[in-house]
């Protein structure tokens, strides 16, 4: 580019310049989404289903076919009797079963346990398959070799 017009624009905008030592910084207002707007679509379409809360619910679990648990520890639950409808609200957390079980047992149903058995099942014959060939090992590593001199 010229020199010229260089300096040219230059002497320009520092004229054209407003503020300086004194003056108010001007504040960028930043737009924030928040999901609010997300949660108030939600609870006006709830109440049009005519949703009651059920209170005395702390946390849900579901369980899967898989084994896995879809847990939510700290659950709002609703329901509309007239829809046949749960509605829970919360942040689930994908769980094995055999993490949850000491707390689950009282919530598990018939399905549920046989499902708990044949997981249990499963666990116990691939730790009898393991433990074949490491057994014989341990025992091995567990001998102690006799003494065949003396080292004193």
């Amino acid at each position: 580019m010229n020199p010229e017009k260089l300096a040219k624009l230059q002497a320009a905008s520092a004229a054209a310049r407003i503020g300086g030592k004194g003056t108010p910084r001007r504040k960028v207002n930043k737009v924030v989404k928040t999901s609010g707007s997300d949660d108030k679509k939600l609870q006006a379409t709830l109440k049009k289903l005519n949703t009651q809360s059920i209170l005395g619910i702390e946390e849900v679990n579901m369980f899967k076919q898989d084994g896995s648990v879809l847990h939510f520890p700290t659950a709002k639950v609703q329901a509309a009797t007239l829809n046949n409808t749960i509605i829970i609200t919360g942040t689930g957390q994908k769980k094995d079963l055999t993490e949850l079980v000491p707390g689950i047992l009282t919530q598990m149903g018939a399905e549920s346990l046989a499902q708990l058995r044949r997981l249990a099942e499963a666990y116990q014959q691939a730790a009898a398959a393991g433990a074949g060939p490491s057994a014989s090992a341990s025992a091995d590593d567990e001998d102690v070799p006799e003494l065949v001199e003396n080292f004193e």
